[in-house]
């Protein structure tokens, strides 16, 4: 037999919801209240380990609410599998126990209504814990019925664009997110107890810095101006460090206006923090703790295991200067890799557009196409050049280059940091350069922000800062593929 089209589903339940109002009873009504400890989850914890005839002599009575997930009708009596925040439990409806109108009432339940129930708990003769209703009214009505075969519903733009769906589905969606937040929260005390200050900066802001990004706009009415979506909030950060906060941090939202990837969505969320008197050297140590230590609070061990690899997240992570990574993953060797004619060479086998680019954009480009997707293991690349480095301090030793590292795991950029440029001269003659590169086409090249330059005539301690991407590493602790499968609304293509 065929089955009902959704329209048709949908015309029933909408009929059943007239049927209720005629009949006087309101399809979402209020006045169903629970504690907080009244859950299913309640009801196991204080029942599952008695047998029925305990449960016979205790009389264990309990009150909860939950969603309907399955449900066995046998004419005067029905079975309703009942999900809440923490759980499931089965309830037992039988019509000369709730009586003949509240079982015309219960007869109007579908899958997907939320229901509630109280009444004592008991063993079914299979032994499944069981609540026998002495009361259960509908205290939300479903109009769409739950996609066919919804249990482990895999349609990746149903599951991405209707994640209320998803999470009804796939109950193990839930733990991601339940996880993610663990891994918000432990991030925040581990900053506290080494005495950051976590703040707040501007969202949007009349210069977009702190990173190279192609911005989002928008429109001040009332003051008139432009304004940009931030893509990172370092340059106001910094700037609380030369008022004197020596140490702060923020959990924030960046938007940059790039594609969309298994890796990239266009909003999302990251961590930066800045400390006076310290080196990026120091940012390193710091990041490998602060990993490891996560990788412990929320999985139980150092060792976990990413698409099916296993990676070793303990203290101790490999490092190479980019220099180094490119030799050791190109045909290049030591000499070569210093010679921009060798890089051009290797550039053009790659398909890289390199026209126009200096030595450090092209050692850059390079090093991401032939050693970035190797770097499975951690690893920390050291010595960016400062062409690609617009913020960083230079390297004392070689001022083409940058003390400033990005991390790699399971072949992605898990975090980016640097001792920071302090100096307002060089960092007003490096905006003029990145304004150059804008001038010339470079819509992800740094605007010249020159109050932020003032702040550091002000000057600014010896600082080293760095941002973490959130999305990225919850990827990595929970085992999750896609950075829509970490970010509850994902951006998507619109239904058109």
């Amino acid at each position: 037999m065929d089955q009902p089209s959704e329209s048709n589903l949908l015309k029933q339940r909408l009929e059943k919801i007239a049927a209720m109002r005629a009949e006087g009873d309101n399809p979402y009504p209020n006045d169903f209240k629970l504690t907080q400890s009244q859950t299913t989850k309640k009801v196991h914890d204080k029942c599952g380990g008695m047998e029925g005839e305990e449960l016979d002599e205790t009389h264990h009575k309990f009150k909860v609410a939950g969603r309907v997930v399955a449900m066995r009708s046998f004419g005067k009596a029905a079975f309703v599998q009942l999900r809440d925040r923490t759980g499931e439990v089965q309830a037992y409806i039988r019509r000369d126990i709730i009586g003949e109108d509240s079982f015309a009432k219960f007869k109007k339940v579908d899958i997907g209504d939320y229901l509630g129930v109280s009444g004592r708990a008991f063993r079914t003769r299979t032994g499944e814990l069981t609540l026998e209703a002495k009361r259960a009214v509908i205290i939300s009505k479903s109009m769409r019925p739950l996609p066919e075969k919804y249990h482990g519903l895999t349609d990746k733009e149903t599951r991405y664009r209707q994640r209320y769906v998803d999470l009804i589905a796939n109950p193990e969606v839930r733990t991601t997110f339940e996880m993610r937040s663990k891994i918000v929260r432990e991030i925040r005390e581990f900053f506290h107890r080494k005495d950051y200050l976590e703040v707040e900066t501007p969202m949007m802001v009349p210069i977009p810095g702190g990173a190279t990004a192609k911005p989002f706009v928008t429109h001040h009415n009332a003051l008139d101006m432009t304004l940009y979506l931030r893509i990172a909030p370092e340059l106001y950060l910094k700037r609380l460090v030369v008022g004197g906060i020596e140490r702060v941090f923020e959990i924030n939202r960046n938007f940059r206006n790039e594609g969309l990837s298994i890796q990239h969505n266009p909003e999302f969320t990251m961590l930066e923090f800045y400390q006076a008197y310290a080196t990026y050297e120091d940012m390193m140590k710091l990041t490998e703790k602060l990993i490891s230590q996560l990788a412990v609070k929320v999985c139980g061990k150092t060792k976990i295991e990413y698409q099916g690899v296993e990676i070793e997240l303990a203290e101790g992570w490999q490092r190479f200067t980019m220099k180094e990574a490119v030799v050791k993953y190109s045909k290049l060797d030591k000499e070569e890799v210093n010679n921009i004619g060798k890089l051009l060479e290797v550039a053009k086998t790659l398909g890289i557009d390199a026209e126009g680019f200096g030595y450090g954009k092209l050692l850059s480009e390079v090093f991401e196409t032939v050693a970035e997707p190797h770097l499975i293991q951690p690893t920390f690349i050291t010595q960016y050049p400062a062409e690609v480095s617009p913020l960083s301090r230079s390297n004392e030793a070689d001022p083409d280059f940058t003390d400033r590292f990005e991390l790699y795991i399971a072949g992605r950029e898990i975090a980016n940091g640097f001792s920071e440029l302090n100096d307002p001269v060089d960092q007003m003659e490096r905006f003029q350069s990145q304004s150059a590169q804008k001038d010339a086409g470079d819509e992800e090249a740094h605007w010249v922000d020159a109050d932020y330059v003032r702040a550091l005539e002000y000057a600014m301690p010896p600082t080293a800062g760095e941002g973490i991407g959130i999305d990225r590493l919850v990827m990595l602790l929970t085992d999750s593929a896609s950075i829509r499968d970490v970010i509850f609304f994902p951006h998507m293509r619109s239904e058109s």
